[in-house]
């Protein structure tokens, strides 16, 4: 039996919902329809958010002879299938599935049809084409990025498919429910329609029986899709930026998720990253509050990391020490190094200890004579310990 996303797929622009900014009238999808005519392009962004119905809605509205693939599962063999029905029809459009995947032979193969114009691709990426499709490819493509959905569109689109399931007696709390438990995407808000409505004792659907099925946002379902990095980023981000209610809400769709390993990764990359010296003390509390949640578990683990996430959120912060570091990092691997100084190597003889000196302190060379009076590491202000740093550092290079 078809899936009721398949059944309900939109033939026509006008039928798809969300993604106005691609098909409202005078934007560019709209308006390549409109002039009959198609390039090469790639469609990207998040599952279920209409890429490969967009796809086919501009080989149905354009009446184009086409061929959809998979990149990882179709053959060289399909490939060169696909340029032989190109030949013999003077063109064909190929829709390619999870494009990003596309092994380095089948690029070389596609390339020169793509050159001339033989083979008009139609890409589809849950990836980020930048950062993930070979350039060569990418320089030959439109890219076009294919937005979660709203609420609002979904909600419409399940309205659309409740007429479809005319047996359904479904309450408005529960088509909102699933709505927003869908986090933008359809294909997931559909699936989960029609698992409630064949679930349901007598058809009837509310809110009670959509939990019975499905609690979970549908974001943490894929961890390969570039959503759920976002909600990573977004979590350091609100941090850094001091945001204590952002930072909050990132941490709780992490919890949602469950996946209190990323959590316990990115506090502790957090911790050194971004308040650093600011609040060295942030470390050890990071590790102990990581060490509690580790014991405890869900659902108690949430309490010592949204305690330890406002802590961080309200720190001061610095990034001075692992920017100096990749300063010096970056000198070092552009050729910049000298020879350790004699005094300062094994053995020498010639080395002054300072422990045997007033303060703990002698004037001495320690860099490369190529590297004197290099400095990495320049201190920020924006915390009481790291200006007592910047006294001690400041009086050391003015001595």
């Amino acid at each position: 039996m078809r899936p009721l996303a398949d059944i309900l797929r939109p033939n026509k622009l006008d039928d798809i919902v969300g993604q106005k900014h691609l098909i409202s009238k005078g934007k560019v999808l709209y308006n390549l329809i409109k002039h009959g005519k198609i390039f090469s392009m790639i469609l990207y962004g998040p599952c279920g958010t209409g890429k490969t119905t967009l796809a086919y809605t501009i080989i149905n509205e354009l009446d184009l002879k086409y061929e959809f693939l998979n990149a990882v599962i179709n053959s060289k063999k399909d490939l060169d299938l696909v340029i032989e029905k190109a030949k013999t029809n003077d063109g064909i459009v190929l829709i390619m599935d999870e494009i990003h995947r596309l092994n380095k032979d089948k690029q070389d193969l596609l390339l020169p049809y793509l050159e001339n114009g033989l083979i008009t691709l139609i890409g589809l990426t849950t990836a980020n084409p930048y950062h993930s499709i070979n350039p060569a490819i990418r320089s030959r493509c439109q890219l076009f990025e294919v937005k979660s959905l709203q609420i609002d569109d979904v909600k419409e689109a399940l309205n659309k498919a409740i007429k479809y399931l005319e047996k359904i007696n479904i309450t408005d709390e529960a088509i909102e429910y699933i709505a927003r438990l869908s986090g933008g995407d359809l294909r997931y808000a559909y699936n989960l329609l029609e698992v409630v409505y064949y679930a349901s004792d007598n058809y009837k659907v509310n809110l009670d029986e959509v939990k019975k099925i499905n609690n979970k946002p549908s974001l943490y379902i894929d961890k390969n899709d570039d959503g759920y990095y976002d909600v990573i980023s977004a979590l350091q981000k609100s941090i850094r930026g001091s945001d204590v209610n952002a930072a909050l809400h990132y941490l709780a769709r992490l919890i949602v998720a469950e996946d209190l390993d990323i959590i316990f990764r990115r506090l502790t990359v957090i911790a050194y990253e971004d308040i650093g010296l600011a609040n060295p003390a942030i470390g050890p509390r990071v590790e102990a509050a990581i060490k509690a949640a580790e014991r405890i578990g869900l659902p108690e683990a949430r309490i010592p990391l949204g305690e330890i996430v406002i802590d961080m959120a309200l720190s001061p912060k610095s990034n001075s020490a692992h920017v100096a570091l990749d300063n010096a990092i970056n000198d070092v691997q552009m050729g910049h190094v000298g020879k350790v100084p004699k005094h300062i190597k094994t053995n020498s003889k010639d080395y002054k200890y300072p422990h045997n000196y007033k303060g703990g302190y002698v004037k001495q060379q320690y860099l490369p004579d190529e590297l004197i009076g290099r400095k990495y590491y320049i201190p920020k202000t924006t915390s009481k310990y790291e200006m007592n740093l910047k006294n001690i550092y400041d009086k050391i290079n003015n001595l």
